[in-house]
């Protein structure tokens, strides 16, 4: 439906449209799944939908995806607290990066990536409003819904890409967002 860089977005006057805590979740450089879990009290838990090689990216995969070394693998995760989905999420890996950090599929990726307190740089790159039907029947409720997608990086070289798209039902911690009419040009 829309997408702009971050840097469009700063530019953009979002506190007219977006809550300060929206802000924080989708343009800083914290964990989701931490955030999650500090906003619902609950541990968050990972649903594994497919981890598998991706030889030539989706043409629908953020553009930073084309700066990752091939082979490709690509992991998608349903994000939840209890039984409550409150996330989607896929991420692009080189598979040698894939095989050395992501040894339990079901955790989540922040928790893989410092367990060692290795030190670990994030960038957001976008955020994006969506609409699909099948985020429509996972989360029980109409779009569109936030996204955002960002990198990591280890030693000034990239290591993964990571989309995320967020249900409606953080609004009950974060503050409404007027998806259906926000305005941003």
């Amino acid at each position: 439906m829309w997408e702009a860089s971050t840097e469009e977005i700063l530019k953009w006057n979002a506190q007219r449209t977006m809550a300060g805590p929206w802000q924080l979740m989708l343009l800083g450089d914290g964990s989701p799944t931490r955030h999650i879990h500090l906003l619902t009290g609950e541990e968050v838990t990972v649903e594994l939908i497919a981890m598998e090689s991706e030889p030539i990216a989706d043409q629908r995969a953020p553009k930073e995806v084309s700066e990752l070394n091939k082979p490709l693998l690509r992991r998608q995760v349903w994000l939840k607290s209890k039984e409550q989905t409150l996330a989607w999420a896929e991420s692009w890996w080189n598979l040698v990066q894939a095989e050395k950090h992501l040894h339990n599929k079901e955790q989540p990726i922040w928790r893989s990536l410092t367990q060692d307190r290795s030190e670990l740089f994030r960038e957001v790159d976008g955020l994006a409003l969506v609409q699909a039907e099948w985020l429509e029947r996972k989360f029980h409720t109409e779009g569109p819904f936030w996204s955002r997608h960002y990198r990591f990086f280890r030693n000034q070289k990239e290591l993964t890409v990571i989309r995320e798209v967020f249900s409606p039902e953080l609004e009950k911690w974060l503050g409404k967002t007027d998806r259906q009419k926000l305005n941003i040009n």
